[in-house]
């Protein structure tokens, strides 16, 4: 279910699709999920502690952002082709496509579900390591143009058949990492809502400062 998601929001649907298509793919896993884990091994619970571990989370990630990008050698990573949008597409974008179309199925599927479904045979970790594989993968397609959208990735891996694949590459094995850190924080909080916050920060944060250096 998830591979066939994955091909229809990124190759197949409209981008005005996207938010609602991801929506009903989140609600769709949870109610199947929940016929065999429940809600405390999916995460769906304890609200004010995940909220917490969100917030300090959230304001980190802020504050590592703000030291990067006044750094020169960082500030480059910022210069992305893909944000280059007039205001209010890159609002919708930073504030409901993200959160609401890729952090929450993300999330659902990676912190929550898989992992709690994995878990049931293997263990939490081994449940962990088998999400974050899978959530690695999940951005081969999203990964795919990235040398060329990011002119620091293009310096980087090159372009070309050899520079495309270094760039997913590099991806899958980043995001693989990503989702182990943030598992760790999904089991210490208890709740997928402290994931939910910090990734959203990461992703919005990083596309509002993109856009303001490429403007």
């Amino acid at each position: 279910m998830l591979v066939v998601a994955n091909v229809v929001s990124n190759r197949v649907i409209p981008a005005p699709l996207y938010v609602p298509w991801n929506l009903a793919v989140a609600a769709i896993l949870l109610v199947l999920a929940r016929r065999r884990v429940d809600d405390v091994a999916l995460g769906l619970g304890e609200w004010r502690r995940g909220a917490a571990f969100g917030a300090v989370l959230a304001v980190a990630t802020l504050v590592v952002m703000l030291v990067a990008l006044a750094m020169p050698v960082f500030r480059q990573l910022y210069d992305d082709r893909r944000v280059d949008d007039d205001l209010v597409t890159v609002l919708y974008q930073a504030l409901v496509r993200v959160p609401f179309g890729t952090v929450l199925l993300e999330e659902v599927a990676f912190r929550s579900v898989v992992p709690a479904l994995a878990a049931e045979r293997r263990g939490v970790l081994r449940g962990s390591l088998i999400a974050s594989v899978l959530f690695g993968l999940w951005h081969v397609l999203p990964a795919w143009n990235l040398n060329e959208a990011n002119q620091v990735a293009g310096d980087v891996f090159g372009s070309g058949v050899a520079g495309t694949a270094l760039t997913v590459a590099f991806g899958v094995i980043g995001t693989t990492f990503a989702g182990l850190w943030w598992c760790w924080i999904r089991y210490r909080s208890r709740s997928i809502l402290a994931t939910v916050m910090a990734h959203t920060a990461t992703n919005t944060i990083g596309y509002l400062l993109a856009f303001a250096v490429t403007r």
